[in-house]
């Protein structure tokens, strides 16, 4: 029974360490200042959703399911506190959380539909901008996007660090 909690508080604390990486990259100012990603909640969570994405289909590649649904546990953690401190009461967060599971995982099948860089733009460009046309900026994250899975998967994401690769870049030096 020990050895089990163990191995459930080992992997709560790894999937924290994962959480506090990948909010961090997505809170980087390049993707509001450069590529006029809204710097607002559903534009933040938006990157949250993009960067777990990422981290969750690289633990599920490696065999690490158990790992993938700590961290999925702790985002929705973290999506539950960022209503809390914006007002919501106990009355509205169960539909406002619900709202936000359907928004999460419909999210994480877009991404994983797309085939190839375009169709990644398209699905970001659908989700990240609410539907604006496919432009630089859209290009400019799914680049990222692939560059970042590729880095991901070079990584050793046992220990527990990501490695998301350089930041995006907007064509032009923005």
């Amino acid at each position: 029974m020990l050895n089990l909690l163990r191995k459930s508080a080992a992997r709560k604390e790894f999937a924290a360490r994962l959480e506090a990486q990948l909010v961090s990259r997505a809170r980087a100012p390049v993707f509001f200042r450069s590529l006029n990603v809204p710097d607002t909640v559903d534009g933040r969570f938006d990157l949250v959703a993009l960067h777990g994405w990422l981290v969750l289909a690289r633990l599920k590649e490696t065999g690490m399911e158990a790992a993938a649904q700590a961290l999925t546990d702790i985002l929705f953690i973290g999506f539950d506190e960022a209503l809390r401190e914006q007002g919501v009461g106990d009355m509205g967060m169960g539909r406002r959380m619900k709202a936000f599971a359907g928004a999460f995982f419909g999210r994480l099948t877009a991404y994983s539909g797309a085939k190839d860089e375009a169709m990644l733009a398209e699905a970001l460009a659908k989700n990240v901008w609410r539907g604006a046309v496919i432009d630089d900026h859209a290009r400019a994250l799914a680049a990222y996007v692939v560059s970042a899975r590729a880095a991901l998967a070079a990584g050793d994401l046992a220990n527990g660090d990501l490695d998301f690769g350089p930041l995006p870049v907007l064509k032009g030096g923005t």
